[in-house]
Parts: C-alpha cells; structure tokens; sequence
C-alpha cells in the first residue's frame, strides 16, 4: 500500500472507515454512541512511509479494531472534493474519523460533518498551545491536534558565510541580499508557493499576518482585509516579482517545485516547511550539509507564519465513535508522536519532544521551529473556507503577476471576501 503526503503542510488525511452502530444526527452529542470495531484508514499521502510500522502496532495490540488501509488522492484539493462529497452523504459516509488539514476545521464543524470532542479525554495540556486554537470552532473541540507545521526560511549558508552576513531579519535585507548576492553566485534570490493553490493563501497570508494585518475576524463574520498593512505584505511580493528578485517560475511552484528548486542549487533563499530542510540536508542532496533555517522575516523583525499541519475529528454519524476516540488517543501519544518527527519527518504538536537534547541534535532546526510555531497563526477560520482560500489565491496572483496593483488587489479581497462570508 503506498501512502502519500501533501508535501510540506505535513497533512496525512486520514479516514477510519467502520462497521456497526450508527450514530445519526447532523449534531452527536459530545461523548455519543460506544462499540469498537475494524478500521479502514484511509490516506492521501506519507512520501516517508513511517506510517505502515505504526498500524502494525496498532494492529498487533487491537486485534479487534485492526486497521486497513485505501487511498484518496495525494492531492488536498482533491481530498477535500472527495472528503466533503461523501461527507454529504450524512449516514452513509463511509468516513468515520477525518485528519483534516487544520483549516478544514472550522469548515467542517459548521457543516454538521464532525461532531465535538470531550476536552478531558485528551492529552490537550501537553501539546503546543497555538496548536489546540486550531481544533476548535465557535469555542468546542472539534478535533484532535496530530501534526503542526510553521513556514521557515532556509538559506545557502554558505553562500552568506563567504559574504559576511548573517541570515535576514527583515525584508529589507532579504529583498537586498536577494538582489546583490544571489547574481553574484548564479542564484535566483527568493521563492515560496505562488501557483493559484493552497499554498499561495498561506504566503499571502503570512505577508499579511507579518506586517501586522488579518484577513477575517470573529469566525469568517468580519472582513478585515482592507487595510495598510495587507497592502503591505502583498505589495512586498508584487515587487519581488516585478523587480525579478523573484524568479518568474516561482508562480508555477508548490511546495515540491520550490524544495526541488533550492535542493538543486538554484536559489539563495525559500519559505517551505521544515521537511524541505530534513529533505534538502539528506544525502544525495547537492545542497545537504550547506542550507540553515530561520523565522521568516517581517518588515521590523521576524515576521508571523501560518500553522500548517493537520487535526483528527470524529465523523458525526461515525459507526464506532470509541473505537475512533482510542486510535485518535493512540496516534496523539507520546511514543507515536515522536515516530511522526523521527520516521515521518513532520512536526509533532507534543510540546516536550521540541526541547530533547537527542531530537535536537538529529533535527537541529527544532528550536526554530518551535519559535515558529509558537508565534504563528492559523489562516482564516470561516464556514466558507474553501471559498475563501479560491479568492484569496485568485486576487493575489493577479497581483503578483501585475494584472492588478496592490492596492486594487486587496479592495478586490475585500469586496469578494465580503460576499463570500454573507452567503
């Protein structure tokens, strides 16, 4: 059975698909239904393959709820299509416990599709905290937090050793090593997501977030786009492009292309996530033993990332709702979290693996990371995220292909966004 990842945000969609009792409602009760029984577990991806030993684990100590495994597609976009048709289906789902990608979340929840979760039967306290915000909506947890993820800067640093610089702390003086140093050594300077996907809402948003702005308030209900500082953050990747600091072809990157592009030498710096640092360090790498990682940068100082990373939830009319409760807790503990960096190379949410003098020395970037996340912020929670996410990628790639100014971009967002959020 093959597992496949969406690269970079670290999201493992994950479907338990079970016999038995059936819980209807379009809102289960917190706690709601019993019974345990076999799971099919269903992935859109795992490039590291760590996941196969766990559910043997699993299976060997849970004869009665062993797991199997199907495959959506690798694709988010397309899981998401996937995931919510079926979830339509209200009693015959075939979904009973979802690891959705953390913005999903609020969607989800004010769909009906997945129903609150208990607080006190999970080990919330030992997780990062940003990470729990995530799994709620409208003040319930509606999920289970299983991997984050914060956006780093990785750079040549051996590029910037020869020049005498330290790493950037602002934009100013990524925007001027970008222009100067990179010529000087053959490299295009700066490059993140940009292709009209997922991706490029969280590089948007980032931009937005680290000059100080916000997107959507009070849940979706408030549009709070239109303001100096999103005209800020855009306009400072329009000018990249515009300027040629960044390279044209960043518009046609994910987080593969990019990764794959400063892994082959190509560019000077990268915002991806910290998987692009585990992958471009390993052998075989031409860039391995030469990259660093830091917070990305803001107009005054570090700048805020967007969390990534995924979150469990418990369909609403989930056939064995403690059976997907146990595998939830199973997946969430300790010793399986630590497999999630150490085998999987995605960011865990236990707080304490972040500070163990073993796991640093094997993955150095963790206490970056750990800044990172823990300054981070979700993207914006609404309803309507999809719909959201489709405006936003639509609005700011006109900008930073120059059909639009900054300025026209981010009225247009908050004209669009508006009408979204009042449907």
């Amino acid at each position: 059975m093959r597992w496949m990842r969406a690269a970079g945000r670290g999201l493992l969609v994950l479907v338990v698909v079970m016999t038995g009792y059936v819980v209807s409602g379009a809102h289960a009760d917190e706690g709601s239904g019993t019974g345990r029984g076999p799971l099919t577990l269903a992935t859109a991806g795992d490039l590291t393959g760590y996941l196969g030993p766990l559910l043997e684990g699993w299976n060997r100590t849970h004869p009665a709820e062993k797991v199997t495994l199907v495959e959506l597609p690798d694709s988010a976009d397309e899981t998401h299509a996937q995931m919510t048709t079926d979830l339509r289906g209200g009693d015959r789902s075939r979904f009973d416990v979802l690891n959705i990608d953390v913005n999903w979340t609020s969607e989800f929840a004010a769909a009906g599709w997945i129903r609150p979760l208990p607080r006190d039967r999970f080990p919330l306290k030992t997780f990062l905290p940003p990470v729990v915000d995530t799994a709620t909506y409208d003040g319930r947890l509606y999920a289970v937090p299983y991997v984050t993820n914060a956006g780093l800067l990785l750079y040549r640093k051996d590029v910037l050793a020869k020049e005498g610089v330290p790493p950037p702390r602002t934009w100013a003086e990524l925007e001027h090593d970008a222009k100067t140093i990179a010529p000087r050594y053959g490299l295009d300077g700066y490059a993140g997501q940009f292709l009209p996907y997922e991706g490029l809402t969280v590089n948007a948003a980032e931009a937005v977030y680290s000059a100080g702005g916000t997107i959507l308030g009070d849940e979706g209900a408030r549009v709070t786009v239109n303001s100096a500082a999103a005209r800020e953050g855009i306009g400072f990747l329009a000018r990249g492009f515009r300027e040629g600091w960044i390279p044209k072809a960043a518009l046609t990157y994910k987080e593969e292309e990019s990764k794959q592009a400063f892994q082959d030498g190509h560019l000077l710096f990268l915002r991806n996530w910290p998987y692009a640092y585990a992958v471009a360090s390993a052998k075989g790498s031409k860039v391995a033993g030469r990259i660093g990682a830091v917070p990305l940068p803001g107009p005054n100082g570090p700048g805020t990332s967007v969390l990534g990373g995924s979150n469990l939830a418990v369909n609403t009319h989930a056939r064995h709702p403690d059976s997907a409760a146990r595998l939830i807790a199973y997946l969430t503990s300790e010793p399986v979290q630590r497999q999630v960096l150490t085998k999987g190379a995605l960011p865990p949410v236990r707080a304490a693996l972040y500070q163990d003098p073993a796991l640093i020395r094997q993955f150095p970037y963790l206490p970056t990371l750990r800044a990172a996340v823990l300054s981070a912020a979700p993207r914006p929670k609404s309803a309507h995220y999809d719909q959201v996410s489709l405006v936003v990628q639509a609005v700011v790639h006109d900008a930073l292909t120059g059909r639009e100014t900054p300025e026209e971009a981010v009225r247009r967002l908050a004209r669009e966004l508006a009408a979204v959020s009042h449907r």
